[in-house]
Formats: structure tokens, sequence, C-alpha cells
């Protein structure tokens, strides 16, 4: 079978389409004929040699939908999927077949293409163990989401709009956000005191940070009394301050959130719960660009060049055999 490859760390580069055996499946896994898989930046990061658990040599890719060819479950059935561990510590999605524990799985929500559910993987199952059970949020909570234009942040915003809770939406423009009760606009406004004009002056409930960094601390100072703060990565420098006596006066707490720390069951059960909203209609996939698996380093490039803003999603031909 043909899979997209990385011998060594660095830019997209470094990847090749090789011809390798196709994996075979032992006790408790599935064997999936991969139909699309999506690019995620944190595909792009993992073949830069940012994440330590990876080994090399490597197939990326950790969102994928197609049909299980050999299993106990859904033998035959439309599935889609996500990490953990694919890409880094066992050969990812990016490739015409991956083994996956069976439990990893989850039927494909019947309203969506293979690509919309490729899509899907990363930023929902984020969006939910940020918004849902580490922020814990409630129906008319107010949450502030920190880049809520990115795919995570756009995630978060339809999550928690479904939850019955409003949206505040920090960008880097004032252009309307779907979803978002008010945009702030961190360029041009102090992020504090705009959140506590929107909020009767009481504070957001929760923040979602995408972003951290620079971030975090404004991010911080825009909590109500108890309210928590999640944190899910930090662009530029990773070191952050804050004032850690207003931190403890305001009863604040924050909240850290991995999703490569789930386990398969967890990444599931969160899947089961994401299917349905898409099924209601509650929940929208993102725009996707198909690419054709042999362009597969090209969509690398365009993602790290900037040069597209809809999800890179890598297809295969249809005339393949399971």
């Amino acid at each position: 079978m043909k899979a997209l490859r990385f011998h060594k760390f660095g830019s997209p580069s470094v990847l090749a389409i090789e011809e390798v055996p196709r994996p075979e499946p032992h006790g408790g896994e599935a064997l999936v004929q991969v139909q699309a898989a999506a690019i995620n930046p944190s595909d792009v990061k993992n073949v830069s040699g940012y994440f330590p658990a990876t080994t090399l040599p490597r197939t990326p890719g950790r969102d994928f939908a197609g049909i299980v060819v050999t299993g106990k479950k859904y033998e035959g059935e439309e599935v889609w999927g996500s990490g953990p561990g694919l890409g880094t510590t066992r050969d990812g999605a990016q490739a015409e077949y991956v083994v996956v524990p069976e439990e990893a799985v989850s039927p494909k929500p019947r309203n969506l293409s293979f690509e919309q559910a490729a899509a899907i993987g990363v930023p929902f199952i984020t969006a939910w163990c940020a918004v849902v059970d580490a922020a814990q949020l409630d129906a008319g909570e107010t949450i502030l989401i920190i880049g809520a234009t990115g795919a995570v942040g756009q995630a978060a915003t339809q999550v928690a709009n479904w939850q019955k809770a409003r949206v505040l939406a920090a960008v880097r423009s004032s252009n309307p956000v779907p979803g978002a009760a008010g945009v702030i606009n961190t360029r041009t406004e102090d992020l504090r005191a705009r959140v506590f004009e929107l909020t009767d002056n009481k504070g957001a409930d929760a923040v979602f940070d995408t972003v951290g960094g620079a971030m975090f601390e404004p991010s911080l100072r825009c909590l109500r009394v108890g309210g928590r703060q999640i944190a899910i990565t930090s662009t530029g420098e990773r070191r952050v301050c804050f004032d850690l006596i207003d931190f403890y006066h305001n009863l604040s707490r924050l909240v850290g959130v991995d999703t490569m720390k789930l386990t398969p069951g967890d990444v599931a059960a969160i899947a089961q719960k994401l299917c349905s909203g898409f099924e209601a209609g509650a929940l929208k996939a993102p725009a996707v660009e198909s690419v054709p698996f042999e362009n597969a380093i090209q969509a690398y490039e365009r993602l790290v060049t900037g040069k597209t803003n809809a999800k890179q999603v890598l297809t295969f031909s249809t005339n393949q055999t399971y």
C-alpha cells in the first residue's frame, strides 16, 4: 500500500510517499481502509519533531474516516476516528490503510461525507474536552474563547452553543464571528474591559485559551470570581507570567487539556456524543479542501505557508477493493 512517511524530522520536504506492507491487525485492533485523512497543525508539528514521543520512521495523521475491513466491531461499516498515538507511537492515518484499536473507532455521522468526518476529529474532540469536560460549562454561562476563528475555536463555539452557553469571541479583527454573542478585537480593544462590559461587570464564567503566550494573562484577568481558564497550547513563548495573588483572591482555576493523553475508549466516547450533535444539525463540519493523496506533500506546504483557509483533507482512490 502507499503511505506518507518521514524518516527524519523537519519541514514538509522530509515527507515522501512510499510503498509499504499493508499493516495487519492483532487482537483488539481493526484494519480500516482510509477514505479521507485530515492534516492538522499538530501533524505539521509532529513532522517537525515537536513531540518527544514520536519514533521514526513514521506515517503521520491523527484523523481519518474510512471503512472497517477487519474487526469484530463495525466490519464493513463507515467509521471515523482520531489518535491517540496515531502518527507518534504508531503509524497514522495518512496511508491507504491504518490499524487502530477497535474501541477507538465510531460510526461516521450519517450526514457527513468521508472528507467532512475526517476533518472534525482533533478540533471537535479538543473542543469537547475543553468546553464540556474541563470547563464543565453550564447552560446560560458565558465563555470567552481566545482565538475563536481557528479550527479549535470554531469547534468550541459550536459546542458551547450546543450546550446553550453564551460565547464571547476574542480575535484579531472586528468581523462578526458565527455563533458569538460578542466579538472583541484584541488588536484595538482592552480585552478585560470589554469582557466585563459585556457581562454586566461580572466577568466570564470560563475562558478557553487556544493561543496562550502573550494572551495568557489578559485572558486570566477576564474571569469572574471562581471562574476557570482552560489552556491547550502556548504560541510563541511557552513560559507565561501572571499575578498569583490576584489569581487566588479571585478563586480562579486553571486547567490544562492534552487530547494526546486520551485513551482509545475516551476518544470513542466523545466521538459518539459529537456524532449525535452532527446528525441533529447542532454541529457543522468545517470547510474542507479535498486533496488527492499523491499531492499530500504540497498540502502540507500550503498549510505551513498559510496559503489556504480550508481544512486540507487527503483523499484516496475510490476504486480500491477491500
